[in-house]
C-alpha cells in the first residue's frame, strides 16, 4: 500500500508541476505558476508524511 500510494501521489504531483512549468513559460503568469508548484509540493510532502507517520499499510 506505501507504495502505491508513492506512485499515485508521485503522478500526481509531476502533473500539477508541469501545470504550474506551464503557466509560467505560456500565460507568463509567475505569481499563479509558482503558487501552483508551491501548493502541490506541500501537498505531495504532507499527505505521504502523515500516511507513513500513521503506518498505513
Amino acid at each position: 500500500m506505501k507504495i502505491l500510494t508513492i506512485i499515485l501521489t508521485t503522478i500526481i504531483f509531476i502533473k500539477t508541476l508541469s501545470y504550474g512549468l506551464y503557466e509560467i513559460k505560456e500565460n507568463n503568469n509567475k505569481t499563479g505558476g509558482i503558487s501552483v508548484i508551491a501548493f502541490s509540493l506541500a501537498t505531495f510532502i504532507f499527505t505521504n508524511l502523515v500516511l507513513f507517520i500513521k503506518g498505513i499499510n
